[in-house]
């Protein structure tokens, strides 16, 4: 049997200003973008450059009670972890672009990371795993 996560979907408030930071902030590709009118909706996905993983949907909120977890998906944990084979390239280019770093780049265990607010304060890691980690002996 062979099963995948294909997207994960992150409420936002309105969709360009999501594909915009996505594509622009973080460098992401934006992979679908298409105008669903028996819902009067978007299916917007974006996808980390390279990336043969999940993707993210962007979904506007729709509804009074999904506008109030925009930029709280998780509570105000880390929700979403971006990897990535070269952390400082990364870092110093996010942080150029004006991502605000909540959390200083740190050498763990398992890795180098750091933390950051998307466009809507959703906490997100960036991280570079150590080769010996499972989680990089599966991306290869």
């Amino acid at each position: 049997m062979v099963q995948s996560i294909v997207h994960i979907a992150l409420v936002v408030r309105d969709y360009d200003e999501a594909i915009e930071f996505y594509t622009k902030k973080l460098n992401f590709q934006l992979i679908e973008d298409i105008y669903q009118p028996e819902q009067d909706k978007r299916w917007v996905v974006v996808s980390p450059p390279g990336s043969q993983g999940t993707t993210i949907l962007l979904a506007k909120a729709s509804k009074p009670i999904q506008e109030d977890f925009i930029g709280n998906q998780s509570g105000g944990r880390v929700f979403l972890f971006l990897n990535t084979d070269d952390f400082w390239r990364d870092y110093n280019e996010m942080f150029a672009k004006g991502i605000e770093f909540i959390r200083a780049p740190k050498e763990a265990e398992y890795g180098t990371v750091a933390v950051f607010k998307d466009l809507y304060g959703n906490l997100w890691d960036l991280l570079e795993y150590k080769p010996d980690h499972p989680i990089a002996k599966r991306m290869k």
